[in-house]
Protein backbone atom coordinates (compact mmCIF):
# COMPACT_ATOMS: atom_id res chain seq x y z
CA UNK A 1 0.00 0.00 0.00
CA UNK A 2 1.53 3.69 -1.02
CA UNK A 3 2.08 6.11 1.88
CA UNK A 4 2.39 9.38 2.27
CA UNK A 5 3.88 11.46 4.65
CA UNK A 6 1.56 14.59 6.38
CA UNK A 7 2.47 17.41 8.58
CA UNK A 8 0.32 17.49 11.71
CA UNK A 9 0.93 19.06 15.15
CA UNK A 10 2.17 17.91 17.80
CA UNK A 11 -0.91 17.62 19.92
CA UNK A 12 -2.38 15.71 16.90
CA UNK A 13 0.90 13.32 16.73
CA UNK A 14 0.55 12.68 20.44
CA UNK A 15 -3.25 12.04 20.34
CA UNK A 16 -2.97 9.57 17.54
CA UNK A 17 0.09 7.60 19.58
CA UNK A 18 -2.11 7.83 22.61
CA UNK A 19 -5.26 6.21 20.33
CA UNK A 20 -3.09 4.12 18.59
CA UNK A 21 -1.37 2.56 22.30
CA UNK A 22 -4.72 1.73 23.83
CA UNK A 23 -6.50 0.18 21.31
CA UNK A 24 -3.64 -2.19 20.38
CA UNK A 25 -3.63 -1.05 16.41
CA UNK A 26 -1.30 0.82 14.32
CA UNK A 27 -1.31 4.78 13.73
CA UNK A 28 -2.18 4.03 9.89
CA UNK A 29 -5.35 1.78 11.37
CA UNK A 30 -6.38 4.46 13.82
CA UNK A 31 -5.82 7.42 10.74
CA UNK A 32 -8.07 5.04 8.47
CA UNK A 33 -10.55 4.81 11.38
CA UNK A 34 -10.60 8.33 12.15
CA UNK A 35 -11.41 9.46 8.92
CA UNK A 36 -14.08 7.26 7.89
CA UNK A 37 -15.71 8.10 11.15
CA UNK A 38 -15.53 11.93 10.17
CA UNK A 39 -16.39 10.80 6.02
CA UNK A 40 -19.73 9.32 7.62
CA UNK A 41 -20.20 12.19 9.70
CA UNK A 42 -20.03 14.63 7.10
CA UNK A 43 -22.42 12.37 4.69
CA UNK A 44 -25.10 12.50 7.72
CA UNK A 45 -24.51 16.56 8.03
CA UNK A 46 -24.91 16.89 4.85
CA UNK A 47 -27.69 14.69 4.40
CA UNK A 48 -29.68 16.35 7.74
CA UNK A 49 -29.18 19.98 5.79
CA UNK A 50 -31.39 18.34 2.64
CA UNK A 51 -33.84 17.67 4.82
CA UNK A 52 -34.12 20.67 6.68
CA UNK A 53 -33.72 22.54 3.27
CA UNK A 54 -36.99 19.97 2.09
CA UNK A 55 -38.52 21.05 5.18
CA UNK A 56 -38.87 24.95 4.22
CA UNK A 57 -40.27 24.23 0.67
CA UNK A 58 -43.91 22.91 2.68
CA UNK A 59 -45.18 21.63 -1.07
CA UNK A 60 -42.08 19.59 -1.74
CA UNK A 61 -41.84 18.48 2.51
CA UNK A 62 -45.82 16.90 1.98
CA UNK A 63 -44.62 14.95 -0.93
CA UNK A 64 -42.06 13.57 0.12
CA UNK A 65 -44.14 12.66 3.63
CA UNK A 66 -46.65 11.55 1.19
CA UNK A 67 -44.02 9.41 -0.55
CA UNK A 68 -42.58 8.15 2.79
CA UNK A 69 -46.40 6.66 3.71
CA UNK A 70 -46.97 4.64 1.04
CA UNK A 71 -43.25 2.68 1.57
CA UNK A 72 -44.72 2.57 5.43
CA UNK A 73 -47.48 0.49 3.98
CA UNK A 74 -45.75 -1.74 1.25
CA UNK A 75 -46.32 -5.43 2.08
CA UNK A 76 -43.09 -7.03 3.30
CA UNK A 77 -44.94 -10.14 3.18
CA UNK A 78 -44.42 -10.59 -0.46
CA UNK A 79 -40.71 -10.45 -0.29
CA UNK A 80 -38.95 -13.47 -1.22
CA UNK A 81 -37.95 -15.06 1.98
CA UNK A 82 -34.60 -17.01 1.15
CA UNK A 83 -33.74 -14.39 -0.87
CA UNK A 84 -29.74 -13.87 -0.61
CA UNK A 85 -27.86 -10.17 -0.86
CA UNK A 86 -24.33 -9.34 -1.36
CA UNK A 87 -22.59 -6.70 1.04
CA UNK A 88 -23.06 -4.42 -2.00
CA UNK A 89 -26.69 -4.48 -1.94
CA UNK A 90 -27.67 -6.40 -4.99
CA UNK A 91 -29.39 -10.00 -4.90
CA UNK A 92 -27.78 -12.50 -5.26
CA UNK A 93 -29.26 -15.40 -8.18
CA UNK A 94 -31.05 -18.56 -6.21
CA UNK A 95 -29.20 -21.74 -6.52
CA UNK A 96 -30.37 -24.41 -7.05
CA UNK A 97 -31.01 -27.46 -4.47
CA UNK A 98 -29.84 -30.58 -5.02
Amino acid sequence: MPTSTVNISENSRELLQQLANKTGQTTLEVIDKALDAYRRQVFFDKLNAGYEELRTDQPAWAAFQAEQKEWDNAPIDALEKDEQWSEDGHVLPKQNES
